[in-house]
């Protein structure tokens, strides 16, 4: 450390981290938070919302010298800096926070000072995925799912509903508890497909299998689900046979791109997948899918976008530790490249808000569940999840991202045979009423040129 910024800031003063604090944030009655430092001084509101715990003079690098959502995360997941109270009204601090400071308004030592101390030890956690091979292409997407996804099932089952749907859910009522709300999805995805006994469904990106049970259990459909992650599948399997449904229902383990282009379903449904494809590959992910449904078929997808007007400013911490590749498009592209491949779009849905309630339940059961979530997995790991959920409901809660289910139909002679009205899917009971399939699908045939690839 140089002679003159350690004379100067050797100590640290509470005084000094109050001077340096004063000039990156004044204190913002709106935010209601305030810090409290390494000895115990506390800066900030009087009634906070929240408190950021600054372990020592190294959590002030971040906010003092590159303040960015990557390295305010960073400081946050490896300990630097922790967080009582509302994380997601944090979040929104953290995008207050981000703007870049000119170095010239520190003093130079200040700067010298800060820049030579330690910060947590990155090293002690592999999170970070070392991605190899090009964008979206097969092999490297095999690598970023099972980043996400291959965590231990009861880390994910510790938040998630009762059946394991990692996907926004549907809410009559803000105080809906997740369970109820997730089934409503279910079924009023079913409703949107309009299910028949012995319709053929394809579910791109099935997860663990909650989409696929309920369909054949609840509407008699015949369901092929495919994921990219092992555990996943393995889990989904064990679901369906305990539940009897073997001859109705499969999940493979098979990149969407693999399906054999002779299959025919008569429904697609895509539920929380969308974000993985990639825009580049948007045309050929509709093109699949048009080619695989028949004709009077329908494809709901269900994806988050972001708002046409959304910039993002600086790295991102989600990119780096939670959705590596992962890449969200407005929706006007997404309804152009689905009407190139030959789509006809009869529905658009947003479900903004059911995102915002869907993501505040999964943090409050995360954070009640803490010490076993740290147990299953390291504190890191909770850390990371902890803050990418609390802030992914601030960019909903703020109209940043969007949730849309659309609807297409590959149209059959001009007729789509939809309802008139949305309020049909709510009316009309498909359920276990015959659906006059085109095809005789055998579900015990492997439909992925791949599927039994590692």
């Amino acid at each position: 450390m140089p002679v003159a910024a350690q004379s100067i800031y050797g100590g640290f003063s509470a005084n000094i981290a109050r001077r340096l604090l004063d000039g990156l944030l004044p204190i913002n009655e709106k935010l209601h938070f305030n810090f409290r430092l390494w000895d115990g001084t506390v800066w900030g509101a009087g009634q906070p919302r929240f408190t950021v715990i600054l372990k020592g003079p190294a959590a002030l690098r971040p906010l003092l010298l590159c303040p960015n959502e990557l390295s305010l995360g960073e400081a946050y997941i490896y300990g630097d800096i922790d967080i009582e109270g509302d994380i997601e009204t944090a979040c929104e601090l953290g995008e207050s926070s981000s703007a870049p400071k000119p170095a010239a308004t520190l003093e130079k030592a200040a700067i010298r000072f800060l820049s030579s101390l330690a910060v947590g030890d990155r090293a002690r956690v592999s999170r970070p995925l070392d991605k190899s091979g090009p964008a979206h292409s097969k092999s490297r997407d095999r690598q970023v799912i099972r980043y996400h996804y291959d965590l231990p099932v009861p880390f994910y089952a510790l938040w998630l509903d009762e059946r394991m749907v990692y996907s926004c859910a549907y809410f009559a009522r803000p105080e809906d508890d997740i369970d109820t709300a997730q089934l409503r999805k279910l079924d009023y995805i079913c409703r949107k497909l309009r299910l028949r006994r012995g319709d053929y469904v394809l579910d791109i990106g099935c997860g663990w299998g909650g989409l696929v049970i309920h369909a054949a259990t609840h509407y008699g459909a015949k369901v092929l689900g495919i994921t990219l992650s092992v555990p996943q599948a393995e889990f989904a399997r064990q679901r369906i046979h305990e539940a009897g449904l073997d001859q109705q229902c499969r999940v493979e383990v098979c990149d969407y791109r693999d399906l054999e282009p002779s299959r025919r379903f008569d429904k697609i449904v895509s539920v929380g997948m969308f974000e993985h494809v990639g825009k580049a590959l948007l045309p050929e992910y509709f093109n699949i899918a048009f080619q695989m449904l028949r004709p009077g078929g329908v494809f709901l997808n269900h994806g988050i976008a972001c708002s046409a007007t959304y910039r993002r400013e600086g790295p991102s911490f989600s990119d780096r530790y939670v959705f590596p590749d992962g890449e969200l498009v407005p929706i006007s592209t997404t309804l152009q490249a689905a009407e190139e491949a030959g789509f006809e779009v009869r529905d658009v849905e947003s479900m903004r808000e059911h995102y915002v309630l869907t993501a505040r339940c999964w943090v409050q059961r995360l954070e009640a569940s803490a010490a076993e979530a740290i147990r299953l997995t390291d504190d890191t790991t909770y850390r990371i999840w902890r803050l990418y959920m609390a802030g992914a409901a601030r960019r909903f809660q703020a109209g940043r991202f969007n949730l849309f289910q659309t609807l297409f139909v590959k149209s059959l002679d001009g007729k789509s045979r939809l309802p008139l009205t949305r309020q049909g899917w709510y009316d009309d009971d498909f359920r276990f009423r015959d659906g006059g399939s085109l095809f005789e699908p055998d579900i015990s045939v492997v439909s992925c040129t791949s599927a039994r690839a590692p």
